[in-house]
């Protein structure tokens, strides 16, 4: 019984250490917005823009590590990949990409990712919506 306790005090002091590591949560300035139609960009915001977006609405989760660690990281993966605040630079880049990847991945449900998806609820997407991005997505190839 008292290594269970000397156990879980060691744990309950790992967890409270562990809080004192820093994790940067930024949203730097929107440098351009994507340009899409109001019924695209509804569903855009609701449900990839926490990830895709310098608009990041930061949970209380995120303030709590390890739980911060995990939230941070695929903020920062998810803007490395697609990142709607700078769509003037991937205009510029190019979209044909985007046009292939997104479709596919929505399709798939790959994205929002499941663990996302979990958390925030509205962010599933439905056959219409899935259907309204992907057409959405082709038609910037052309």
């Amino acid at each position: 019984m008292r290594t269970r306790w000397i156990v879980v005090g060691a744990a309950a002091l790992l967890l409270l250490a562990i809080q004192a590591i820093p994790v940067p949560r930024a949203n730097p300035p929107v440098e351009s917005d994507v340009v899409a139609p109001p019924d695209v960009k509804a569903v855009l915001r609701r449900a990839c823009y926490d990830c895709h977006s310098h608009e990041t609405v930061w949970p209380a989760y995120s303030r709590i590590a390890p739980a911060s660690w995990l939230v941070v990281s695929d903020v920062s993966e998810g803007r490395e990949k697609l990142d709607f605040s700078r769509w003037r630079a991937l205009e510029a880049a190019g979209l044909s990409k985007l046009s292939r990847k997104l479709p596919e991945e929505v399709g798939e449900g790959d994205m929002p990712p499941l663990t996302y998806r979990l958390a925030h609820p509205s962010a599933r997407l439905t056959d219409a919506e899935k259907a309204l991005l992907s057409e959405w997505a082709r038609s910037l190839a052309r």
